[in-house]
């Protein structure tokens, strides 16, 4: 029998050519990861114009990349409304093309898989920006088109199915990898962190600002908490986002505004150093498909507070405090208990390492190959159930 040649994947990578979110470890994951694989051709694409001659630099030795540049900005504009240009324009043939950022571009013949992080876009369209508010249009233009749809956590998968109205049998829910922030060391151990924190006891929050992080209420909550603690500081670590306006505000009507920090956009070594010197990571989120920032406080063994919102009890389990979406009084209640308490801090830490463990990389990426070999084998069956029921010539 003859060997049956590589499984030629088109990934867009787009997200790796600016600041590491969450989207950008998923596509640095399945980068890695199927570019290792003997059965799989990885072939690499970006949709940008600026960030086109950096692409290659993003890449691991030998997989392919799209050479012709790809303009954002009109091709999701005829993306949300056509099938034309089709994405083989520029990665040459392909067997499946993956869009891990919520858009999957049209094909002539390629199988299609999309993930949705989340339908912030579809709950919440006053928190997201104007690239984002694009996605209800692409995503309902690929599930018409029979793209299948990888989603982050059981959470999402339902709600694609309720709210979009995809079929069950082709969302398939594949949790995220737990992140690893290296070892401890110099440039990325607590002591660096609690340098650059200027505080010996601090709550820290790390990401992008934005509305869905509410970060304005955890700025309230940490003046109920500071009233009663004269040590303790908030840090905010991350890129100024669309809410940085309400965060300013808020920071400015603290009343313990002296002890709150926003270093802004941090680098990698950074982040780690700062989550490891932590005395607690808070996470109100409003609304989350996965959270990726809870287990990075696992992985650097510090206790975490955080809601109750979307897909973050189904990651975090028994190791975190839980709170009410915008309740902020019982989220000072419970910054204030796990500074306090060491009994707790410690439970907290024990039950963050267990549950970390159970989220890899590795897995991930077996199971998303799994979903790429999936999609191909459902498209070659369309196409050839077409064929069988085209008429046959009396001839």
């Amino acid at each position: 029998m003859a060997p049956t040649a590589p499984r030629r994947v088109a990934l867009d990578v787009t997200s790796l050519l600016g600041p590491r979110t969450g989207v950008a470890a998923l596509t640095a994951a399945l980068v890695e990861g199927l570019a290792a694989r003997p059965d799989v051709d990885l072939r690499a694409f970006a949709v940008t114009w600026r960030g086109r001659r950096a692409l290659a630099a993003q890449l691991p030795p030998g997989v392919a990349r799209a050479r012709l540049p790809m303009a954002a900005r009109p091709l999701r504009a005829l993306w949300s409304r056509s099938d034309r240009p089709a994405v083989e324009a520029w990665t040459g043939p392909v067997d499946v093309v993956h869009g891990p950022n919520f858009v999957v571009p049209p094909t002539r013949r390629a199988a299609r898989v999309v993930t949705v992080h989340d339908l912030t876009a579809w709950h919440h369209p006053e928190m997201v920006d104007r690239s984002s508010a694009a996605y209800p249009a692409l995503v309902a233009r690929a599930l018409a088109a029979g793209a299948w749809v990888h989603a982050p956590s059981r959470f999402v998968a339902d709600e694609v199915v309720d709210r979009l109205g995809a079929a069950p049998d082709r969302v398939v829910a594949i949790a995220n990898g737990a992140p690893d922030l290296g070892p401890d060391g110099p440039g990325r151990d607590a002591a660096r962190g609690r340098a650059v924190a200027r505080a010996e006891r601090y709550v820290l929050a790390v990401g992008t600002v934005e509305p869905r992080k509410d970060l304005p209420g955890l700025v309230t909550a940490f003046d109920a908490v500071a009233a009663r603690d004269p040590e303790v500081r908030l840090v905010l670590a991350g890129a100024r986002g669309w809410g940085a306006d309400a965060l300013d505000a808020a920071v400015a009507a603290a009343a313990h505004r002296d002890r709150i920090t926003a270093l802004g956009y941090v680098d990698e070594a950074t982040r780690a150093a700062l989550l490891r010197g932590a005395s607690v990571v808070a996470y109100p989120s409003v609304y989350e498909g996965f959270g990726l920032v809870p287990l990075e406080a696992m992985a650097a063994g510090v206790p975490l507070v955080t809601t109750r919102a979307g897909a973050i009890p189904e990651v975090v389990g028994d190791a975190a405090e839980l709170v009410g979406v915008g309740d902020g009084d019982a989220l000072a209640e419970a910054l204030d208990r796990v500074l306090s308490d060491e009994a707790r801090r410690a439970e907290l830490v024990a039950a963050g390492h267990t549950r970390r463990a159970r989220f890899r990389w590795s897995t991930a990426v077996e199971e998303v190959a799994a979903l790429h070999a999936r999609a191909v084998e459902d498209a070659g069956q369309n196409r050839r159930g077409t064929f069988d029921s085209m008429p046959r010539s009396s001839s």
